[in-house]
Protein backbone atom coordinates (compact mmCIF):
# COMPACT_ATOMS: atom_id res chain seq x y z
CA UNK A 1 0.00 0.00 0.00
CA UNK A 2 1.34 3.42 -0.98
CA UNK A 3 1.97 5.94 1.81
CA UNK A 4 1.19 9.56 0.98
CA UNK A 5 1.40 13.02 2.49
CA UNK A 6 -0.83 15.82 1.20
CA UNK A 7 -0.29 19.31 2.59
CA UNK A 8 -3.28 21.63 2.75
CA UNK A 9 -5.54 18.62 2.46
CA UNK A 10 -8.71 19.74 4.24
CA UNK A 11 -10.12 22.15 1.66
CA UNK A 12 -10.44 22.62 -2.09
CA UNK A 13 -7.93 20.86 -4.31
CA UNK A 14 -6.10 19.35 -1.33
CA UNK A 15 -9.25 17.75 0.03
CA UNK A 16 -10.03 16.32 -3.41
CA UNK A 17 -6.48 14.94 -3.74
CA UNK A 18 -6.72 13.24 -0.35
CA UNK A 19 -10.04 11.62 -1.28
CA UNK A 20 -8.78 10.49 -4.70
CA UNK A 21 -5.57 8.98 -3.31
CA UNK A 22 -7.52 7.11 -0.64
CA UNK A 23 -9.93 5.86 -3.29
CA UNK A 24 -6.89 4.57 -5.20
CA UNK A 25 -5.84 2.59 -2.13
CA UNK A 26 -3.21 4.81 -0.54
CA UNK A 27 -2.81 5.54 3.14
CA UNK A 28 -2.87 9.34 3.29
CA UNK A 29 -1.65 11.64 6.04
CA UNK A 30 -2.78 15.20 5.60
CA UNK A 31 -2.10 18.46 7.37
CA UNK A 32 -3.54 21.92 7.89
CA UNK A 33 -3.31 24.63 10.54
CA UNK A 34 -6.44 23.44 12.34
CA UNK A 35 -8.44 20.22 12.48
CA UNK A 36 -11.88 20.40 10.79
CA UNK A 37 -14.77 19.14 12.90
CA UNK A 38 -16.04 16.67 10.29
CA UNK A 39 -12.69 15.14 9.31
CA UNK A 40 -13.37 11.61 7.95
CA UNK A 41 -10.02 10.13 9.07
CA UNK A 42 -8.92 12.08 12.18
CA UNK A 43 -6.16 9.57 12.93
CA UNK A 44 -4.54 10.48 9.59
CA UNK A 45 -4.36 14.22 10.24
CA UNK A 46 -1.67 16.37 11.82
CA UNK A 47 -2.32 19.99 12.84
CA UNK A 48 0.69 22.10 11.85
CA UNK A 49 1.54 25.41 10.22
CA UNK A 50 3.82 24.37 7.37
CA UNK A 51 4.61 27.99 6.56
CA UNK A 52 7.09 27.71 9.46
CA UNK A 53 10.17 25.55 9.85
CA UNK A 54 8.78 24.24 13.14
CA UNK A 55 5.52 23.16 11.51
CA UNK A 56 7.35 21.32 8.75
CA UNK A 57 9.44 19.48 11.35
CA UNK A 58 6.24 18.37 13.13
CA UNK A 59 4.81 17.03 9.86
CA UNK A 60 8.02 15.22 8.89
CA UNK A 61 8.12 13.53 12.31
CA UNK A 62 4.46 12.50 11.96
CA UNK A 63 5.22 10.93 8.58
CA UNK A 64 8.02 8.86 10.09
CA UNK A 65 6.07 7.91 13.23
CA UNK A 66 2.67 7.19 11.68
CA UNK A 67 3.53 5.96 8.20
CA UNK A 68 7.00 4.54 8.75
CA UNK A 69 8.15 6.10 5.50
CA UNK A 70 6.72 7.83 2.44
CA UNK A 71 6.04 7.04 -1.21
CA UNK A 72 4.05 10.06 -2.43
CA UNK A 73 4.23 13.71 -1.38
CA UNK A 74 1.75 16.22 -2.81
CA UNK A 75 2.43 19.83 -1.93
CA UNK A 76 -0.94 21.60 -2.27
CA UNK A 77 -0.68 24.20 0.47
CA UNK A 78 -0.42 27.76 -0.76
CA UNK A 79 -2.40 30.84 -1.64
CA UNK A 80 -2.45 34.59 -1.37
CA UNK A 81 -4.14 37.04 0.97
CA UNK A 82 -2.20 40.10 -0.17
CA UNK A 83 -4.10 43.39 -0.48
CA UNK A 84 -4.98 44.90 -3.84
CA UNK A 85 -2.95 47.85 -5.06
CA UNK A 86 -0.07 46.47 -7.09
CA UNK A 87 3.61 46.39 -6.27
CA UNK A 88 3.53 49.44 -3.98
CA UNK A 89 1.45 47.74 -1.28
CA UNK A 90 3.57 44.58 -1.23
CA UNK A 91 5.95 45.33 1.62
CA UNK A 92 8.59 42.94 2.96
CA UNK A 93 6.01 41.24 5.17
CA UNK A 94 3.78 40.38 2.20
CA UNK A 95 6.73 39.09 0.17
CA UNK A 96 7.97 36.92 3.03
CA UNK A 97 4.45 35.61 3.62
CA UNK A 98 4.12 34.64 -0.06
CA UNK A 99 7.38 32.71 0.04
CA UNK A 100 6.56 31.13 3.40
CA UNK A 101 3.20 29.89 2.07
CA UNK A 102 4.06 28.90 -1.48
CA UNK A 103 7.74 27.92 -1.71
CA UNK A 104 9.41 27.11 1.59
CA UNK A 105 6.97 24.42 2.84
CA UNK A 106 7.85 22.29 -0.19
CA UNK A 107 11.57 22.99 0.15
CA UNK A 108 11.60 22.09 3.85
CA UNK A 109 9.43 18.99 3.63
CA UNK A 110 11.25 17.68 0.56
CA UNK A 111 14.54 18.11 2.38
CA UNK A 112 13.20 16.15 5.35
CA UNK A 113 11.46 13.35 3.44
CA UNK A 114 13.58 12.83 0.33
CA UNK A 115 16.39 10.92 2.08
CA UNK A 116 14.07 8.01 2.87
CA UNK A 117 12.73 8.00 -0.71
CA UNK A 118 16.28 7.94 -2.05
CA UNK A 119 17.18 5.13 0.36
CA UNK A 120 14.28 2.98 -0.87
CA UNK A 121 15.00 3.95 -4.49
CA UNK A 122 11.50 5.13 -5.28
CA UNK A 123 9.00 7.91 -4.65
CA UNK A 124 6.97 10.67 -6.26
CA UNK A 125 6.84 14.34 -5.33
CA UNK A 126 4.15 16.51 -6.90
CA UNK A 127 4.32 20.28 -6.54
CA UNK A 128 1.08 22.17 -7.16
CA UNK A 129 2.18 25.37 -8.86
CA UNK A 130 -0.09 27.80 -10.73
CA UNK A 131 -0.53 29.24 -14.20
CA UNK A 132 0.24 32.58 -12.52
CA UNK A 133 3.89 31.54 -12.58
CA UNK A 134 3.56 32.19 -16.33
CA UNK A 135 0.59 34.57 -16.32
CA UNK A 136 1.11 36.88 -13.31
CA UNK A 137 -1.77 39.13 -12.27
CA UNK A 138 -0.26 42.33 -10.87
CA UNK A 139 -3.19 43.83 -8.96
CA UNK A 140 -2.96 41.64 -5.84
CA UNK A 141 -1.08 38.40 -6.48
CA UNK A 142 2.30 39.45 -7.85
CA UNK A 143 4.22 38.03 -4.87
CA UNK A 144 2.18 34.82 -5.06
CA UNK A 145 2.95 34.48 -8.77
CA UNK A 146 6.66 35.04 -8.18
CA UNK A 147 6.70 32.47 -5.36
CA UNK A 148 4.95 29.90 -7.57
CA UNK A 149 7.48 30.59 -10.34
CA UNK A 150 10.25 29.95 -7.83
CA UNK A 151 8.54 26.70 -6.80
CA UNK A 152 8.37 25.62 -10.44
CA UNK A 153 12.06 26.38 -11.00
CA UNK A 154 13.04 24.57 -7.80
CA UNK A 155 10.89 21.58 -8.77
CA UNK A 156 12.55 21.27 -12.17
CA UNK A 157 16.03 21.43 -10.67
CA UNK A 158 15.15 18.90 -7.99
CA UNK A 159 13.85 16.46 -10.60
CA UNK A 160 17.24 16.44 -12.29
CA UNK A 161 19.02 15.72 -9.03
CA UNK A 162 16.84 12.94 -7.66
CA UNK A 163 15.58 11.35 -10.89
CA UNK A 164 18.69 9.17 -11.22
CA UNK A 165 18.04 8.01 -7.65
CA UNK A 166 14.57 6.67 -8.43
CA UNK A 167 12.44 9.63 -7.30
CA UNK A 168 10.14 11.41 -9.73
CA UNK A 169 9.29 15.12 -9.32
CA UNK A 170 6.35 16.55 -11.28
CA UNK A 171 4.41 19.84 -11.33
CA UNK A 172 0.68 20.34 -11.71
CA UNK A 173 -0.26 23.88 -12.69
CA UNK A 174 -3.95 24.71 -12.26
CA UNK A 175 -5.72 27.74 -13.55
CA UNK A 176 -8.89 28.90 -11.87
CA UNK A 177 -10.39 26.02 -9.86
CA UNK A 178 -13.95 26.33 -8.55
CA UNK A 179 -13.31 25.46 -4.91
CA UNK A 180 -15.61 26.48 -2.07
CA UNK A 181 -13.35 29.47 -1.52
CA UNK A 182 -13.63 30.46 -5.16
CA UNK A 183 -17.41 30.17 -4.98
CA UNK A 184 -17.38 32.59 -2.06
CA UNK A 185 -15.27 35.04 -4.04
CA UNK A 186 -17.63 34.85 -7.02
CA UNK A 187 -20.63 35.41 -4.77
CA UNK A 188 -18.95 38.49 -3.29
CA UNK A 189 -18.20 39.82 -6.79
CA UNK A 190 -21.82 39.18 -7.74
CA UNK A 191 -23.02 41.25 -4.78
CA UNK A 192 -20.63 44.12 -5.38
CA UNK A 193 -21.26 44.15 -9.14
CA UNK A 194 -25.03 43.71 -8.76
CA UNK A 195 -25.10 40.68 -11.01
CA UNK A 196 -25.89 37.00 -10.59
CA UNK A 197 -23.42 34.17 -9.97
CA UNK A 198 -22.96 33.38 -13.67
CA UNK A 199 -22.33 37.03 -14.45
CA UNK A 200 -19.70 37.24 -11.72
CA UNK A 201 -18.15 34.02 -12.98
CA UNK A 202 -17.72 35.65 -16.38
CA UNK A 203 -16.08 38.66 -14.74
CA UNK A 204 -13.48 36.39 -13.13
CA UNK A 205 -12.86 34.52 -16.39
CA UNK A 206 -12.46 37.80 -18.25
CA UNK A 207 -9.86 38.95 -15.69
CA UNK A 208 -7.81 35.89 -16.69
CA UNK A 209 -8.09 36.73 -20.38
CA UNK A 210 -10.86 34.20 -20.85
CA UNK A 211 -11.12 30.43 -20.42
CA UNK A 212 -11.72 28.77 -23.81
CA UNK A 213 -13.60 25.87 -22.19
CA UNK A 214 -15.96 28.43 -20.70
CA UNK A 215 -15.66 27.25 -17.09
CA UNK A 216 -13.16 26.76 -14.29
CA UNK A 217 -11.78 23.35 -13.42
CA UNK A 218 -13.31 21.23 -10.67
CA UNK A 219 -11.15 20.16 -7.70
CA UNK A 220 -11.71 16.49 -8.56
CA UNK A 221 -10.37 17.06 -12.08
CA UNK A 222 -7.11 18.35 -10.63
CA UNK A 223 -7.06 15.48 -8.14
CA UNK A 224 -7.54 12.88 -10.88
CA UNK A 225 -4.51 14.30 -12.71
CA UNK A 226 -2.45 14.16 -9.51
CA UNK A 227 -3.40 10.54 -8.86
CA UNK A 228 -2.43 9.55 -12.39
CA UNK A 229 0.95 11.28 -12.08
CA UNK A 230 1.56 9.58 -8.73
CA UNK A 231 0.76 6.16 -10.13
CA UNK A 232 2.91 3.57 -11.89
CA UNK A 233 1.14 4.47 -15.14
CA UNK A 234 3.23 7.66 -15.13
CA UNK A 235 6.49 5.87 -14.35
CA UNK A 236 8.40 7.61 -17.16
CA UNK A 237 7.17 11.12 -16.32
CA UNK A 238 9.40 13.43 -14.31
CA UNK A 239 10.59 17.02 -14.44
CA UNK A 240 7.56 18.18 -16.38
CA UNK A 241 4.61 20.49 -15.73
CA UNK A 242 1.00 19.60 -16.46
CA UNK A 243 -1.27 22.59 -16.98
CA UNK A 244 -4.95 22.16 -16.17
CA UNK A 245 -6.56 25.50 -16.93
CA UNK A 246 -9.25 25.02 -19.56
CA UNK A 247 -6.97 26.63 -22.13
CA UNK A 248 -6.42 29.89 -20.19
CA UNK A 249 -2.71 30.24 -21.00
CA UNK A 250 -2.60 31.94 -24.39
CA UNK A 251 0.78 30.65 -25.52
CA UNK A 252 2.57 27.33 -26.04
Amino acid sequence: MQRALVTGGTKGVGEAVVAALREAGATVLTTARSRPEDLPHPDQFIAADVSTAEGCAVVAKAVRDRLGGIDIVVHVVGGSSAPAGGFAVLDDYEWHKALDQNLLPAVRLDRALLPSMIEQGSGVIIHITSIQSRLPLPEATLAYAAAKAALSNYSKGLSKEVGPKGVRVVRVSPGWVETDGAVGLVEEIARSSRTDYEGARKIVMASLGGIPLGRPAKPKEVADLVVFLASSRAASITGTEYVIDGGTLPSV
